[in-house]
């Protein structure tokens, strides 16, 4: 009776994974403001007060004239957008973040107000990864809060299983790696030798602020300050962690997985 009870509740309950990206995509929780825009020149010159609240230094004012800020440094506590007078910086309230190239990361030059997204790999590696892609996760001295979100992706409502991404435990059973942490000193050669096993071709995956740059811990001599470091990383997805949407999103976006309507920018 438990058995068939336990069916029949699960009848009624439907289908509960969510249809993005067919479908539009759940909406950011209020307390996320999603990522930021930066119009520099807005910002006057000799006007500080964003580069003295930002807890990592991920805002630079380069020879006292306007601003650029990294969002690879970012931990979006939003603290500069309440500082800024001008209006400068901005939360845009849209998940997507997931970029290429690490300087595609820095905002605030004319024309790169916001993040210019990821582009799918090439025509080879979206015919081996497209439709099956095995990742191996390495946490290298990551808090848990990213590794978290990654788990959230595998829950039924998101069901990251159904575009063929799964986590496996053998690196030599991947395609790829997906780094969280900011690579402690004693994580760093555990971290090579996983890299090492992944056969070729093999892609490499930094997730959250700290596997990016370090996060709050960049320039401690206990870390290694992100795994481009250590590793060539292939796809950078933001966040301090990032939402469960905006690591999904990076990963069908570089795999050319997304429809026109959520091109990139």
């Amino acid at each position: 009776m438990f058995v068939l009870d336990t069916l029949t509740h699960r009848l009624k309950r439907g289908c509960e994974t969510m249809a993005y990206p067919q479908g539009p995509a759940p909406a950011l929780p209020d307390r996320h403001g999603g990522t930021l825009r930066v119009e520099a020149a807005k910002c006057p010159a000799g006007c500080d007060q964003c580069l003295e609240v930002c807890p990592t230094e991920a805002i630079i004012q380069p020879r006292g004239k306007g601003i650029s800020l990294d969002l690879g440094r970012c931990l979006f506590c939003a603290e500069c957008v309440n500082a800024c007078p001008h209006g400068a910086i901005t939360q845009t309230g849209d998940h997507r973040m997931a970029v290429r190239r690490r300087e595609d990361l820095v905002l605030g030059a004319p024309g790169h107000e916001e993040v210019r997204l990821a582009a799918a790999l090439d025509e080879k590696l979206r015919r081996l990864f497209g439709r099956s892609l095995r990742l191996r996760q390495v946490s290298a001295g990551g808090d848990g809060s990213v590794e978290a979100d990654l788990n959230v992706l595998g829950t039924i409502g998101w069901d990251l299983g159904r575009f063929g991404i799964q986590f496996v435990a053998s690196p030599r059973h991947a395609d790829g790696l997906v780094i969280t942490g900011p690579v402690s000193r004693n994580m760093e050669l555990a971290l090579r030798k996983t890299w090492e096993a992944v056969p070729e071709p093999k892609i490499v995956i930094a997730v959250g602020t700290c596997a990016i740059s370090g996060g709050p811990f960049a320039g401690s001599p206990e870390v290694r300050n992100g795994a481009a470091s250590i590793v060539p990383v292939d796809l950078f997805i933001p966040g301090w962690p990032p939402h469960p949407l905006t690591i999904l999103d990076g990963l069908l976006r570089v795999l050319g997985r997304l429809g026109n309507d959520q091109a990139p920018r």
